[in-house]
């Protein structure tokens, strides 16, 4: 068998690649800005998403494609790349895919695209979408565009993760080195609520998704809890073994605070320490229902928070990270 990927060279695409090649899959990537250390079975090609003909050239004698690639939602990328990538990428890949008559493509997601879920309860997928910035928007433009592939005869299927982490996360790893070293407050009451998933669930949640899943159909994939973010902080400072009062911001001055560093570090394109996309962490809720992917699947998540947190950063401290 052989699959074909987008995005392979981010924390998720990483995981993937090795998980399949360890299965003895020929493993096939496009490579846009980073590359990726050789393996036996595994095959880089370097281009764009856009470049239809060169996609399709990538995809002869595959027979499943994994789509991760996306513009990350942080606030120096322009909204207009949010869509060329997430968007427009999406339909390129899909294209492609389809001309070539590869058998399953499935699509990533992203639980963002329900914006917040304000009822305080685990929602499935047939819940409204509702995305609250350009990010999300864009991913539920792609996420759309998949379906509508799915309408018309391609075997698609849409995954949308919780909030994922795990060894080899750069974006989780901002979070635990504030933990650690506690330059963290609590914005709001922190009783927002997030589905966090650890990435060998994620994977095999993925692959049981190619195995099982049906076309057209979206399935959340997040971990076996639900937590409020206070109780993901406390947990994380636990698994690190530090304590200290973590201290509680009113939503209105830290937004101010978020809106002022957003405006004075985005000439410099770096990501500011506050931001209005950090704060969607304390404050949107996005409480996922994975029943359909156990029922459907056989989804079973191994790793409860403080376990993969335990491991998370029992990976830092050894890679040194922090």
């Amino acid at each position: 068998m052989r699959a074909f990927l987008t995005g392979a060279s981010g924390f998720v695409g990483t995981h993937l690649v090795n998980e399949l090649l360890g299965r003895g899959w020929e493993v096939r990537v496009i490579i846009h800005k980073h590359a990726m250390p050789p393996a036996a079975r595994l095959e880089t090609v370097s281009g764009e998403l856009s470049d239809l003909e060169k996609m399709k050239r990538s995809l002869e004698g595959v027979q499943a494609v994994f789509h991760l690639a996306s513009a990350l939602g942080w606030a120096p990328i322009p909204d207009a790349e949010f869509q060329k990538v997430n968007a427009a990428g999406t339909e390129s890949v899909l294209k492609a895919a389809s001309e070539a008559g590869v058998r399953t493509v499935i699509h990533f997601s992203s639980a963002g695209v329900l914006g917040h879920v304000p009822e305080n309860r685990p929602v499935d997928e047939s819940h409204a979408t509702n995305p609250l910035d350009a990010y999300d928007r864009s991913k539920l433009e792609g996420e759309r565009i998949a379906l509508d592939y799915g309408r018309r005869g391609l075997d698609v299927r849409v995954i949308r993760p919780g909030w994922v982490f795990g060894p080899g996360d750069k974006r989780t790893l901002k979070l635990i080195r504030a933990v650690v070293r506690k330059r963290i407050v609590m914005v709001s009451s922190g009783e927002a609520l997030q589905s966090p998933v650890y990435i060998d669930d994620l994977v095999a949640g993925t692959l049981l998704c190619l195995e099982k899943g049906r076309r057209g159909e979206v399935y959340h994939l997040a971990g076996p809890e639900i937590l409020p973010v206070r109780v993901m902080i406390k947990t994380i400072a636990k698994a690190a073994g530090v304590a200290f009062p973590l201290v509680r911001v009113p939503l209105k001055p830290a937004r101010a605070a978020a809106w002022a560093l957003d405006k004075a570090f985005r000439p410099f394109h770096r990501e500011s320490p506050l931001s209005p996309s950090r704060l969607a962490f304390f404050l949107r809720s996005k409480p996922l229902d994975i029943g359909k992917a156990v029922r459907e699947l056989g989804y079973a998540p191994r790793f409860g928070f403080e376990k993969g947190m335990a491991e998370t950063i029992r990976w830092y401290r050894k890679t040194g990270w922090i």
